[in-house]
């Protein structure tokens, strides 16, 4: 895939697998009272308007776009699983999550540095709009910690 694409192919499988894990998380968390659950479905919600919007401008240019693997999807939800029957404190979920995002937005980080020169600008905007979205929700999960 062109260098231009591949960075919407990384916002779209990071997404992806966010929302897959993110929906696994809830899913746990549903019989729960942790107050860390509103903000997770607002993250939920966010990473979906990306996976969107990102999928919108691979399809207007008839880029094919690959899902995270069965394999990745599995182990996601048996990490979440395991994580979670261990300790469901709002730390602890919030310590798993910026684990996650942060293996995120540092790929993200490369990718916009090594793709700099040959991204378009609506491109280059959304990567950087995913970034600065997965720092933000890492701060503000540090609040639960």
């Amino acid at each position: 895939m062109q260098e231009k694409y591949e960075i919407l192919e990384h916002i779209h499988n990071d997404s992806s697998m966010a929302i897959h894990s993110i929906e696994k998380l809830i899913e746990k968390l549903k019989d729960k009272d942790n107050k860390i659950k509103g903000y997770i479905e607002d993250v939920l919600e966010k990473y979906r308007e990306f996976e969107e919007k990102s999928r919108e401008i691979l399809e207007e240019n008839d880029k094919e776009i690959s899902e995270p693997s069965f394999m990745a999807k599995m182990g996601s939800s048996m990490g979440i699983s395991k994580e979670v029957n261990a300790d469901n404190s709002d730390s602890a979920i919030a310590d798993l999550l910026i684990e996650g995002i942060s293996m995120g937005s540092i790929e993200m980080e490369k990718k916009l540095k090594e793709y700099d020169k040959d991204l378009d600008k609506e491109h280059k905007k959304l990567a950087k709009e995913f970034l600065k979205f997965q720092e933000k929700t890492i701060d503000h999960l540090k609040e639960y910690l």
